[in-house]
């Protein structure tokens, strides 16, 4: 079998454009009539600026067809390090370069996946979960100003059947900056409220994203450890792993942090000077699968968890799932699901009372729905 041809599609979601507004996948197609889809995942940076696309598209055109057309899809590791390695300007990890070559390795896994006639899970070995649990969100709006709201919240989404969620108590999104005293108090109102409401029966954790300097981090950890978050996410910016590890040191909150990590060098760092415990890692942005893959296995040897991100297409979500059924340190899944998620694909991916169940069937387990896929298509 060989790759013989390529197809992207830039497909623009449906509002509140959750993962985006646009997405991008990419279709590989081979002389046995077998295809593979994969995604480059645009997320909120291009949410705006579909004209930006247009450079994630060339750079897919360029890596399929100077390390992917007339090879043989099977050989997956062998045109991965290729395209990893080949050219001396992307070589290093990046956000640039590592999300397309994360997009083709979905398809090519796709494609050996139903040439196989098994789920890519199946051939990373076998089912480990029959289920997979999810985390919902505490919406941030209105909270921070009635910290009492985050209990009622709290309670739907336990009457739900959530067993986890997540909140950014210190919106909004901005550079780093000084968490002063009373916003920090005003967090731990946000922690009380939803004790009081649901008690332990619902893992919260906190999500920030790299918004303070180590010693903010510190004092919010210190803080608000009464409460056992379920975590503390990327409570420095992720470039200086030493700083992250001094927070971890400092507190009994596990860290949490990846979604903004590629290749299992960067998690390599991480783990080996413990910095974080749950390993974040976002299958469309490391590597994809074969990497993630290779970045959960470094994650267990260490007793680290791995908690998939998720903002990002249904292609890329899917990739997620395959890595997250075969993993046994498998956490919870983040399900940040828009609308076209749930219609886009032929049997769509359903999140019931806080889990996932895995797709069934070959490659990635699903098809796209070429209707609705058309209906949304802009190039």
């Amino acid at each position: 079998m060989k790759v013989t041809g390529m197809r992207t599609m830039v497909v623009e979601a449906e509002p509140p454009y959750i993962g985006g507004k646009y997405f991008l996948f990419l279709e590989l197609q081979t002389d046995e009539g077998i295809t593979g889809i994969g995604e480059r995942i645009a997320g909120s940076s291009y949410s705006e600026h579909l004209g930006d696309l247009k450079t994630q598209v060339s750079l897919l055109e360029e890596f399929v067809g100077q390390f992917v057309i007339g090879e043989d899809p099977m050989n997956i590791e062998l045109i991965w390090d290729r395209m990893y390695g080949t050219r001396h300007d992307l070589r290093h990890p990046s956000l640039y370069a590592t999300p397309a070559i994360s997009a083709i390795d979905m398809a090519l896994w796709d494609i050996k996946g139903k040439a196989t006639n098994q789920p890519i899970y199946n051939l990373l070995g076998g089912k480990y979960h029959e289920t997979l649990r999810a985390y919902a969100y505490v919406p941030s709006e209105g909270i921070a100003e009635n910290p009492e709201k985050a209990g009622d919240v709290a309670a739907q989404l336990l009457a739900e059947g959530n067993s986890a969620c997540k909140i950014d108590p210190f919106m909004p999104l901005q550079p780093i900056r000084d968490i002063p005293l009373w916003q920090i108090e005003r967090a731990g109102k946000i922690f009380e409220s939803i004790r009081k409401a649901v008690g332990n029966q619902l893992e919260v954790g906190i999500g920030t994203h790299g918004q303070m300097p180590t010693y903010s981090a510190i004092r919010v950890a210190n803080y608000l450890e009464p409460y056992h978050p379920f975590w503390f996410e990327e409570p420095v910016m992720p470039e200086n792993v030493d700083e992250m590890a001094r927070v971890a040191a400092h507190t009994s909150i596990p860290i949490a942090t990846g979604e903004r990590l590629v290749t299992k060098y960067e998690f390599a760092e991480v783990l080996e000077k413990q910095a974080a415990q749950i390993i974040q890692l976002d299958v469309g942005q490391c590597g994809g699968i074969t990497e993630a893959k290779k970045i959960a296995g470094m994650a267990e040897a260490h007793y680290a968890m791995i908690a998939p991100h998720m903002y990002c297409g249904p292609v890329a979500a899917m990739a997620a799932i395959q890595i997250d059924t075969c993993s046994p340190n498998f956490l919870i899944q983040e399900a940040n699901l828009g609308p076209l998620h749930q219609k886009i694909f032929t049997e769509p991916l359903v999140v019931e009372n806080g889990v996932i169940i895995p797709p069934t069937g070959p490659g990635l387990g699903v098809e796209f729905d070429r209707d609705v896929l058309e209906a949304h298509l802009v190039s």
